[in-house]
């Protein structure tokens, strides 16, 4: 047929040419790559349409449920996620907390009230705060020092190279924090940002910051006449009871505490005592670690012998560094068991060993310090017998008397007695 109609047209008539063989040149593969065209984009719409559908149907109610959190912004209190709302995925929505505590692990409020999410122009003079030895060096969080609503607070600052981890990590422990609820002697959670980096959390700041830092300074200060650190007996059963009545408010709110010891504790400008160093507390929530394991060698001399041997940590566990916290600051800045490397501690306690008394300490207060660290949890003080040994210790201690430690601090000795193996920076907050 090609050459009849090759035939039909001059050898020089291209336009002839052309127009007979159009059907079979031109036509038939337009139409088949239309065609095929046509069948990508049906299977297209049959794949993704059910998508696309859930999507249509879900819409409404997420532009709703977000437009109703804008307008109730100002109404949340704390720092929890709305339930099913994970903060890593939907950080636009400032996360709330219930306000009646019911238990250790915050839980989360189906109706948010007052809101603590705050923007980072809320905060002024923000400055770096000095370091020493207790912060890791590779620490996620640095702390800051700024001002707030007219008042001094700390601001844990998450880095920004912090990982998805680390940062829910970090918005979990603002949680954990926010979930206790307020305690006079527990430092007042003021504020955080969640919603836009780098995330942090404003907490009260203490004047005299934490209370290993303040005893150290009461034993080199002590001579000077303008020195504020005038630690006498009764002054350590005052703080001792702040601290037992944060304790013991946290043991009903089923938390133990897990980590007393001086640098757990910060001090006001006004001597007042408030418990933090709550990272071990969250962090036995999260089960990231078996129970009665030692999280770190460096907490080890405070720990109580059923810890050490791995028993699981109860209530009294706490009650047990208690008494070493009172040593701690009879000492002005001690650490237990000096003499005792952290990997003989326990066979030390074992032999029925236990901590001598130092000099200057009276009879009343080393009583209350072996009273706390009996062998057996079931001997130990309880949290409420030990708050009332400290209030009528405190009626009848000396109040005059300033404490006195004639030996200088060396930092290098502390570090090896106190069982740190290596250089830390320090910062509680």
């Amino acid at each position: 047929m090609s050459s009849d109609s090759d035939d039909l047209c001059a050898p020089d008539d291209h336009l002839c040419i052309v127009l007979n063989h159009l059907q079979a040149v031109i036509i038939v593969p337009t139409l088949l790559l239309l065609g095929t065209l046509v069948t990508l984009v049906a299977l297209c719409i049959l794949k993704f349409y059910p998508e696309r559908k859930r999507t249509q149907v879900a819409a409404p109610q997420h532009s709703s449920s977000h437009r109703h959190n804008q307008r109730n912004r100002q109404h949340l209190q704390g720092i929890d996620a709305p339930p099913g709302i994970n903060p890593l995925e939907h950080e636009e929505l400032p996360m709330s907390v219930q306000q009646v505590q019911r238990s250790v692990v915050p839980t989360l409020a189906a109706v948010p009230h007052v809101s603590t999410e705050r923007q980072h122009g809320a905060f002024s003079q923000v400055t770096a705060l000095p370091l020493s030895f207790s912060m890791k060096p590779d620490d996620p969080v640095s702390p800051y020092r700024g001002r707030m609503d007219n008042r001094d607070v700390v601001l844990r600052l998450l880095k920004e190279r912090a990982n998805s981890s680390e940062k829910q990590h970090f918005l979990g422990f603002a949680s954990f924090v926010s979930g206790l609820g307020p305690h006079p002697f527990l430092p007042e959670l003021l504020g955080v940002v969640s919603v836009q980096s780098p995330l942090m959390m404003a907490v009260e700041e203490l004047q005299h910051r934490d209370l290993l830092g303040y005893l150290w300074r009461c034993r080199q200060d002590n001579s000077s006449s303008e020195s504020s650190c005038d630690m006498t007996e009764k002054r350590i059963f005052t703080m001792g009871g702040q601290v037992a009545s944060a304790l013991e408010y946290l043991h009903t709110q089923g938390c133990i505490h897990g980590n007393v010891c001086a640098r757990s504790v910060l001090v006001g400008g006004d001597l007042t005592a408030k418990l933090w160093g709550l990272g071990s507390a969250y962090r036995r929530t999260t089960r990231a670690a078996p129970p009665g394991e030692v999280e770190d060698k460096e907490t080890r001399k405070w720990q109580a012998p059923e810890v050490l041997s791995r028993g699981g940590i109860i209530q009294s566990s706490d009650v047990w560094s208690f008494g070493l916290l009172l040593y701690e600051m009879v000492t002005l800045g001690d650490p237990p068991f000096a003499e005792i490397s952290s990997t003989e501690l326990l066979q030390h306690l074992q032999r029925g060993k236990h901590l001598k008394r130092p000099s200057g300490c009276s009879n009343s207060l080393y009583s209350v310090i072996r009273a706390c660290c009996h062998w057996r949890p079931q001997q130990r003080l309880s949290m409420s017998e030990l708050i009332r040994t400290l209030q009528e210790a405190e009626r009848s201690a000396n109040g005059r008397t300033v404490l006195r430690v004639s030996e200088p601090l060396d930092m290098e000795k502390y570090m090896k007695e106190a069982g740190y193996g290596e250089v830390y920076h320090y910062a509680v907050l």
